[in-house]
């Protein structure tokens, strides 16, 4: 039902995680994919050889590091040149780190603050002129419950996430005129790499899925679903929206 033919995609942090799921859909429903990584070069290879097995339809994995504003210029540059247009965004690449706001330190603050919320700046910067030329657009970001609930000993994490929240709705407002949709996607908890040591503790992760209606802690293709949905034209009128894909772990509206 889905069918994205002809359209381009730029994911970030598309090689790993929720992330790497959301590669995989956009690829398989038939969009070109261009999807960053900044460390993991060998998983993103993997996962290039893995697609290009499956079809013709043409990805290409770039490394870069989307705290820096110059990165994202080259980034976007380079998937405009080969490309001509950017259809879609889809905002993943983030950390996730802990600290008690009495001992964390400025480094950690800031770090998380450049990666998770600075980095979706500089990209609408340089992504949006092009999406106002071509009056179309799909503005993805991947956000999380801590930034609607806060989240202790992540107070850093949590802000980054909240800012991302008010960012997806200033940018509804401002740029839906151009036919650009802007919209957010908010887990919880979900089985990455990025959580495998905490889910190293069996105690931890059954209070986790205890905690959860469902019972249990997502995949990423759980939350990759969502992300494909907002990114086709099933979701043509929705704009501003905050989709909560948490299991009702948090429910808020």
């Amino acid at each position: 039902m889905i069918d994205l033919s002809g359209k381009v995609s730029l994911v970030t942090g598309g090689s790993r995680g929720i992330g790497k799921s959301v590669t995989r859909l956009l690829h398989d429903a038939g969009a070109h994919v261009v999807f960053t990584y900044r460390t993991s070069e060998s998983e993103a290879n993997e996962l290039q050889a893995e697609l290009r097995q499956k079809s013709s339809i043409e990805t290409l994995a770039i490394r870069a590091d989307c705290s820096h504003f110059d990165s994202v210029r080259s980034l976007v540059r380079t998937t405009v040149n080969r490309f001509k247009k950017i259809d879609i965004l889809v905002h993943n690449a983030g950390i996730w780190t802990q600290g008690a706001i009495d001992s964390m330190n400025e480094n950690t603050w800031n770090d998380t603050i450049r990666t998770n919320l600075n980095s979706a700046f500089y990209l609408c910067r340089e992504i949006s002129p092009i999406m106002k030329k071509q009056r179309s657009g799909r503005i993805i970001f991947i956000s999380s419950t801590a930034g609607q609930r806060g989240e202790a000993n992540h107070s850093h994490y949590a802000a980054s996430k909240g800012g991302i929240i008010s960012l997806t709705k200033s940018l509804a407002d401002e740029l839906g005129p151009f036919g650009i949709r802007s919209n957010c996607v908010a887990p919880g908890w979900v089985r990455t790499d990025m959580t495998d040591e905490v889910f190293s503790d069996p105690a931890f992760l059954h209070k986790v899925e205890k905690n959860n209606p469902l019972r249990y802690v997502p995949q990423p293709e759980e939350i990759a679903g969502p992300v494909l949905f907002l990114a086709s034209d099933l979701s043509l009128y929705v704009n501003g929206e905050i989709l909560n894909v948490n299991g009702g772990s948090v429910l808020c509206g």
